[in-house]
């Protein structure tokens, strides 16, 4: 991504790090945290970053400081509707708590640069992204009126990957922002910035996992229970709540599906993947078997915990042919 010329958001000093390593220019890098450090912030102004998120005047202040005549881009609140894994109500602020610190910032020897949005992760409506645009426009002529010429957007993530449920196109949501965008601005659009992560790598993933035990916690039960050699603290994390529903294969062949309660292998009641909703796999899987959980590319191996009752990170393993899966998995 980085000789196709693609630009960098990144949470910490620690992935700053990482993907200068690799070779990626400061300058197409921002810092899209709203939640940092003072002596972080300083150490990505000294390794040449330039853009800043924010939506505090604690954090506004820090950058101030510590990153003078820096670039300053303003998070929005968003209630995440619609996405099956919102980001609402820990980032982001009113847009008169934006307004005003917009115009602190011009006077922090800081320059006010755009607005950010975030309608939440896996979004399926694409609804949202025009009530976000909408509220960025207002922002605009707003801040215009007091001298405030803002100049980018950074219209978040969102995009989806593809899980059980369908979803629209990627295309699709490109064409409808799109319109979203020249309907408030025009054909004189801002400088926009896309955060397209899980589209890009959710669908490139498959979770190689192992049956270790399948059970039934009554003889009327209606229901067996799966336990996997994976589970919430091995990578799949966004199951809570399940929200996320991984495809989920096994190579048995059967027509004849059980319903199957989902678990990982940890010593945590908290470790249940799947209950309310049942997934339908063959009849004849048995201990040892292989399941195959696709479209995992995104939030897994990253989520991973570390030796949590002693188990492993995740091992991640780059194919260019996915026949070698059956090798991998052996």
């Amino acid at each position: 991504m980085i000789k196709k010329g693609s630009c960098f958001d990144v949470a910490t000093i620690f992935e700053l790090n990482k993907i200068l390593s690799l070779g990626a220019s400061p300058e197409k890098i921002s810092y899209g945290n709203t939640i940092k450090k003072e002596r972080d912030i300083a150490y990505a102004y000294k390794k040449g970053v330039r853009l800043f998120a924010t939506d505090s005047i604690s954090d506004l202040e820090k950058i101030s400081r510590q990153a003078k005549k820096s670039k300053v881009f303003f998070r929005i609140l968003c209630d995440g509707n619609g996405a099956d894994w919102p980001l609402s109500k820990k980032f982001g602020a009113h847009p008169d708590t934006i307004f005003n610190l917009a115009l602190k910032s011009k006077k922090m020897d800081l320059i006010p640069y755009g607005i950010s949005f975030h309608v939440g992760s896996q979004q399926r409506d694409i609804g949202q992204w025009d009530n976000a645009i909408a509220q960025c426009k207002y922002l605009f002529d707003a801040l215009k009126e007091k001298g405030v010429k803002l100049k980018m957007i950074n219209i978040g993530g969102g995009f989806p990957s593809d899980y059980l449920k369908p979803t629209k196109t990627l295309d699709a949501y490109s064409k409808e922002i799109t319109r979203f965008l020249k309907e408030d601005f025009g054909e004189n659009l801002p400088e926009i910035i896309v955060e397209p992560g899980r589209s890009m790598v959710g669908d490139c993933g498959v979770i190689v996992s192992e049956v270790i035990m399948i059970s039934e916690k009554s003889a009327t039960s209606n229901h067996k229970w799966m336990y996997l050699d994976i589970g919430k603290f091995g990578g799949l994390i966004e199951t809570i709540d399940e929200a996320i529903k991984y495809p989920i294969f096994s190579e048995k062949k059967s027509t004849k599906l059980q319903e199957y309660i989902l678990a990982g292998p940890t010593c945590d009641s908290y470790d249940i993947l799947y209950e309310k909703y049942k997934y339908k796999l063959s009849s004849d899987i048995k201990e040892g078997d292989k399941l195959y959980i696709f479209t995992a590319g995104a939030y897994t191996a990253s989520y991973s915990s570390i030796c949590f009752n002693g188990i492993p990170p995740l091992k991640t393993y780059c194919v260019k042919n996915f026949n070698r899966i059956k090798d991998i998995s052996s």
